[in-house]
């Protein structure tokens, strides 16, 4: 790895509506993971921002959705390197509740090009996931396993505003 890495903590959002996830495209943007990918929405927490306040901007910024609750349940660790910069990423993973709406990017010239409810059967075999969409699979996938899978969709249900 390089003598000068970027460190970064961000915290994402696992948003499950049913069968589908709520998910982001990156655009060219995207200062980590490259463009193109669907990743979870959420992104950087800036200093002395609180992770679920960065949380509740990142998905204002990313979906113009509104957060309702959210549930720490895991934190993961990537070293990428991207447009000659390395990154030491921690990211904090929250199952969610949404306030009602519709998701649409909100943020001009960001990080994000597309948002989307996708189905999660489509997303079993997708390479185009970033490695934190890909570990958020992971997360729902052992919370299924482990008989925990109803509480994550429960907690994720949308919110009427």
């Amino acid at each position: 790895m390089d003598a000068h890495v970027q460190t970064r903590a961000s915290a994402y959002a696992i948003a499950v509506e049913g069968d589908r996830l709520l998910l982001i495209r990156l655009s060219d943007a995207s200062p980590v993971f490259a463009p193109g990918l669907w990743h979870m929405p959420g992104g950087g927490i800036d200093p002395g921002e609180q992770p679920l306040e960065a949380l509740s901007r990142e998905l204002r910024e990313e979906t113009g959705l509104e957060l309702a609750d959210a549930r720490l349940v895991d934190a993961r660790t990537y070293a990428v390197r991207r447009n000659r910069v390395s990154w030491s990423l921690t990211a904090l993973f929250y199952v969610v509740a949404l306030k009602g709406g519709a998701p649409a990017v909100s943020e001009i010239d960001g990080s994000t090009d597309a948002v989307a409810w996708i189905p999660l059967a489509d997303l079993q075999h997708d390479t185009m996931l970033s490695p934190a969409a890909a570990d958020a699979l992971r997360i729902l996938e052992q919370a299924e396993s482990a008989g925990h899978s109803h509480s994550l969709r429960t907690a994720t249900s949308t919110v009427a505003s």
